[in-house]
């Protein structure tokens, strides 16, 4: 089991920056993915960002050149810089582990921060 905790949500005003950080409860050289989710309203989950273990991005398309992420595996955390942020990228951001075993994947996710940009 893998306990996420994230913080750094809040409310900033459209063109603004905000940083997240997501602690996991054990070390994550294991994980293989470690990202960020979100849900914006009317939409459903999407990805923002995610990192392999080999330090490989992945960015969602709405948010590429504008959203950073880097993950520290000896401080067992993953950070989402977010620049130039935008009314449509207000949601609940939610924190993910991905561990790939033999035959089957496990997942975690924390319980969401929100993140609010008003025009």
């Amino acid at each position: 089991q893998v306990q996420l905790v994230e913080s750094g949500g809040g409310e900033v005003q459209a063109g603004g920056s905000l940083t997240l950080s997501c602690a996991a409860s054990k070390t994550i050289w294991e994980i293989n993915d470690m990202g960020w989710y979100r849900r914006t309203l009317g939409k459903q989950r999407e990805l923002v960002a995610t990192m392999t273990s080999t330090f490989s991005a992945v960015y969602g398309d709405s948010v590429k050149g504008r959203f950073s992420i880097s993950r520290d595996n000896d401080k067992n955390t993953v950070t989402l810089r977010m620049n130039d942020l935008k009314p449509e990228d207000t949601g609940v951001y939610s924190c993910h582990a991905r561990i790939v075993r033999t035959y089957e994947a496990d997942e975690y996710w924390g319980q969401g921060t929100q993140v609010t940009v008003s025009s």
